[in-house]
Parts: C-alpha cells; sequence; structure tokens
C-alpha cells in the first residue's frame, strides 16, 4: 500500500482553513463594493434633485412675470423647493418631500396652461425642457440606485452571506420610493413647439 506523503495532510489542513477564509475575504469585499455602489448611486440622485432645485427658481421668476397674481402658487412651489432641497434625511423622508415639491410644480403646471403667452415664451419653453431632460435623469437615477439597493439587500438577506452581513454588522438600504401611483410620474410638462 502507498503511503502519502507527509506533505499532503498539511496542505490539506491549510486548504481547510484557506477556503473558508477566502470565502470569507470575498463576501465581505462583495457587501463592501455594493454599500458603496448603494452610496454612489445615491449621489447621482442628489446630483440630479439639485439639478432639478436649480431650476426651478428661474422657472418661478418666469412665470412671476406673465403671471404675477398667482404668488400662492409661485410660494408654495417655493417653499417646497426649499423644503426638498434641505432634507438630508433617509430616502423615505426625502421620497416625501419630493412628493410635496412635485405636487407644488404640477400646481404651477396647472396655472400655465391659463396663459397662453408664458407657454409660448422662449425662456419658459427652454425651461421646460430643461426640467423635462432633468425628470428624465432623476428617473433613471433612481432605478439605477433601486437596483444597487436590491442587489445589496439580497447579498444581505441570502445564506450564506448573511452570515457575514451580520458579523460584521451590514445593514440594508432603503429604496427611493414614490408614496402613492399618480405621483410616480415625472410632472406633466406639455412641450408647446409653437412660436
Amino acid at each position: 500500500m502507498n503511503e502519502l506523503p507527509p506533505y499532503v495532510p498539511l496542505i490539506c489542513g491549510v486548504l481547510v482553513i484557506l477556503i473558508p477564509m477566502m470565502w470569507l475575504i470575498g463576501t465581505y469585499n462583495g457587501l463592501v463594493r455594493i454599500g458603496n455602489f448603494v452610496r454612489e448611486s445615491w449621489a447621482g440622485i442628489d446630483t440630479e434633485l439639485k439639478r432639478r432645485y436649480d431650476l426651478i427658481p428661474n422657472l418661478v421668476e418666469t412665470v412671476k412675470g406673465y403671471a404675477a397674481h398667482e404668488r400662492q402658487v409661485l410660494e408654495a412651489v417655493v417653499q417646497a423647493r426649499n423644503r426638498a432641497a434641505a432634507s438630508n434625511g433617509s430616502p423615505q423622508s426625502q421620497a416625501r418631500d419630493e412628493n410635496e415639491f412635485v405636487g407644488a410644480l404640477r400646481q404651477l403646471f396647472a396655472v400655465v396652461e391659463g396663459y397662453p403667452n408664458l407657454k409660448a415664451s422662449a425662456n419658459f419653453l427652454a425651461l421646460q425642457r430643461e426640467l423635462v431632460n432633468t425628470e428624465d435623469r432623476i428617473q433613471a437615477a433612481r432605478r439605477f440606485y433601486n437596483a444597487n439597493v436590491r442587489d445589496l439587500n439580497t447579498r444581505i438577506q441570502v445564506f450564506p452571506s448573511n452570515l457575514v452581513a451580520s458579523m460584521f454588522n451590514f445593514n440594508g438600504a432603503e429604496y427611493f420610493e414614490i408614496e402613492s401611483a399618480i405621483e410616480r410620474t415625472a410632472p406633466q410638462v406639455k412641450m408647446n413647439t409653437q412660436s
């Protein structure tokens, strides 16, 4: 009978320790990587929201020139914008502020419908285009963020990576969701191509 060389049990012992260690390190690094993707994608949403917030004062000023007596609606938009811009809480709390802001924007665009000269203004049309573009970018950033949150939460919840997640206190992330189906759509901005 052939005897095994003396180093074979040593190699087997090293492999028994090394393979689980490599798995633990790989799983930990994967969780860190996905967590960083979540933070990076949230920064993308934040950038696009700030872009929208920067457009609103110009939009309000343009509307103010044509519809000065709609002061209450204009003030509501400015206040909602300021609250949303100052919101730095969780994605859920920020989504609540965004819902309020989008509602105020809808009121503003409902007011604009009554002013044909404003709807035909080149400045207003340019701002509308920018807002539509920004809304599309926010929607894309939101989808990217929520996909990363899904991946992180799945890795934290499934076996056996949930063992590593609990050992190193990895926590799931919140989705950035709009609360009602009506508010899931971008503000209705009608493009008037006639001048």
